[in-house]
């Protein structure tokens, strides 16, 4: 008996370190101070730009939209999700990325599987100027289906600590400003699956969302910090943005909620927005309550400002797409 009898290749290990090494080296910064496969990884903590920099870190998964990229085969836009979502949600304090770290468990390692979500792992990081510094692969014979895995990330990032965003000057009389996501995003896919499957096909072709189920079911998670990062580092941004909230589990209310004081409340337009088909179709197929959607998915809107109304103006002149301006602050009861 052996290792690789018991299930586990330390081959396919080294395969797949070998195969992401490029990968992984196309995310480094200039902070980035150890090559992939050390124990640790090490990143320069001199931040001479910053009087007080304080680091904002966080850690998710993507749940079980994994499932659709199992039935689908497709593995790269899982990687870019988890990624996104991460920033989004150190973006919320007003942080900026620096880095991230990926796990990977699986029963059985496929090499070109693994590959696949560790791409989407780097494209992301790029994209949003964070560097992929190190993860884990798991080989874990027996903890898995056959042919599934799971994923999850940490995310640092920085901020300056007189510019940290934590909602604490949210008033009441502010307007909700709401950007649009590009579907569910990395929530509510129990849900949804419960009611799409098996009645329908990931590669059933729908008029209304205009591709198969399963690419409408995939669209990568939307990373926000190219739209805001602007407006925060805007020399009057305290006067342009009191607070955000990213619309994950929970919904629009559960989640902005989050950020606003306890004695005020959210006036939220539904009307404001039409739903996207996706959502539409979800609630018509699975006969949901508009008071379960709101409560579960983000219905086409993945986060939000929380602007003074004075500042609405300048806020959507600074931002690539038009915002929904979807609410306010009102009083609590």
């Amino acid at each position: 008996m052996d290792y690789k009898a018991a299930g586990v290749s330390i081959e396919a290990g080294e395969e797949l370190v070998d195969r992401i090494k490029p990968l992984v080296r196309s995310t480094f910064t200039p902070r980035v101070l150890t090559d992939i496969g050390l124990f640790g990884a090490c990143f320069d903590a001199r931040f001479p730009e910053y009087d007080h920099p304080v680091l904002v870190s966080s850690v998710d998964g993507v749940g079980t939209k994994l499932k659709i990229a199992f039935a689908t085969g497709k593995h790269d836009t899982v990687g870019q999700c988890l990624v996104n979502h991460c920033v989004n949600d150190i973006l919320v304090c007003g942080a900026s990325p620096l880095y991230f770290m990926d796990y990977f468990a699986t029963g059985k390692l496929a090499v070109g599987v693994a590959e696949q979500v560790i791409s989407g792992f780097a494209a992301a990081c790029r994209e949003n100027g964070c560097a992929l510094i190190g993860g884990e692969t798991a080989e874990m014979p027996s903890m898995y289906e056959e042919g599934e895995y799971d994923v999850a990330g940490t995310i640092v990032g920085v901020v300056e600590k007189s510019k940290m965003q934590r909602g604490d000057t949210v008033q009441e009389g502010d307007i909700l400003l709401g950007l649009r996501s590009t579907g569910l995003h990395t929530n509510g896919y129990s849900l949804a699956r419960k009611v799409l499957f098996p009645r329908f096909s990931t590669d059933q072709y729908f008029d209304e969302l205009g591709m198969t189920l399963g690419e409408a079911l995939l669209a990568v998670h939307k990373s926000y910090l190219p739209m805001i990062k602007p407006i925060l580092d805007h020399q009057d941004a305290s006067n342009l943005v009191h607070g955000m909230s990213h619309i994950t589990g929970g919904g629009i209310i559960g989640n902005t909620k989050r950020v606003v004081p306890k004695h005020l409340d959210l006036d939220v337009d539904w009307s404001a927005w039409n739903l996207p088909p996706l959502f539409a179709l979800i609630q018509r197929e699975g006969h949901i309550t508009d008071e379960e959607m709101r409560h579960v998915f983000n219905l086409g809107i993945g986060y939000i400002l929380i602007t003074p109304e004075s500042s609405v103006d300048a806020v959507s002149a600074m931002l690539p797409e038009k915002p929904v301006v979807m609410g306010r602050v009102v009083k609590g009861s």
